[in-house]
């Protein structure tokens, strides 16, 4: 595994140089699960062994299948290779040598103009963490986005992804925009994508969701807080809500406010139609439906119902 990675690989007009001095490197670092690391980077290697980290400076890339991490710094999480269960223990173990024998890097810390990709789907933040063995990602910084080709997923203070699970969540002012211009705002909102499909007998298995391989496309998405949808006509506000991508209906729970121009429609639900554009408002127990139509805005416009 590690022959591979004695190259020199193109990255932003630099060219990456990685070798591993580390004779406990080379003994055999892996990833806990699944398909090997490999990695590439431009200043030193620190190998701390009391710590039992790695840290590649100078701006660094991870690489596992077709997923890839770019940073200015990688720092990889290091732990003894428990060997397999047939296999006899050693007579003489070296206990004192706390990273002795096979290695196997099971996360990764990214630091500085983080950058994460797969063919389909892009992720940018200042610092990420990447749990291999959770399949957890976790990105925060300024101007935290994560493009796919249907939307756009921005958040102020975190992005997360459980690629077990298929779940995207962004917290602090979190934003969903779709190709065709609908928007899904709120202070933490929750992503799931589709399952993957039927895999061909003789085609590569990949994961699903963003940054876990394969195209993703979402499912629904919760929103908690301040939630806000928005399409070229309409805006509707809500305490909570959900917004289902295939069909384009939301529904809101909880202080609704629909407005359409000059109109607004207030109440305690309302079913959102992101498609047509039409907003019907519910009755609910802790508040009246309430509403103001403009008349000149009724005629032009398609008021909420």
């Amino acid at each position: 595994m590690m022959k591979n990675i004695s190259r020199l690989l193109p990255i932003a007009g630099l060219l990456f140089s990685s070798a591993l001095s580390s004779p406990a490197l080379a003994a055999g670092l892996d990833m806990s699960h699944g398909e090997a690391v490999k990695l590439f980077w431009k200043g030193e290697e620190i190998y701390d062994r009391n710590a039992q980290t790695v840290t590649l400076t100078g701006g660094a890339r991870a690489v596992r299948g077709d997923v890839t991490i770019d940073a200015d710094e990688l720092i990889g999480d290091l732990r003894k290779k428990a060997p397999p269960a047939n296999q006899p223990k050693p007579d003489h173990p070296n206990d004192n040598d706390p990273m002795g024998g096979s290695l196997e890097l099971y996360r990764i810390e990214a630091r500085g103009h983080v950058h994460i990709y797969t063919q389909t789907d892009q992720g940018w933040g200042d610092h990420a963490l990447y749990d291999m063995d959770q399949a957890v990602m976790v990105m925060t910084g300024h101007n935290l986005k994560l493009v796919t080709p249907q939307d756009v997923l921005t958040a102020r203070d975190s992005m997360e992804y459980y690629s077990k699970t298929r779940m995207s969540v962004g917290r602090g002012n979190a934003t969903v925009t779709t190709n065709d211009g609908k928007q899904i705002k709120a202070d933490v909102l929750v992503s799931f994508s589709k399952p993957d499909s039927p895999t061909p007998n003789n085609a590569a298995k990949t994961s699903s969701g963003p940054l876990g391989g394969g195209s993703s496309k979402l499912d629904r998405a919760y929103g908690w807080g301040h939630v806000v949808l928005r399409t070229q006509t309409q805006t509707a506000t809500g305490d909570r809500g959900v917004y289902v991508f295939d069909s384009q209906i939301a529904r809101l729970i909880g202080h609704v406010h629909v407005t359409q121009g000059q109109n607004q429609n207030n109440g305690s639900q309302a079913v959102v139609n992101m498609k047509t554009g039409i907003a019907t408002m519910l009755p609910g127990s802790d508040a009246p439906i309430q509403g103001l139509v403009v008349p000149n805005e009724a005629n032009n416009n398609q008021a909420p119902k």
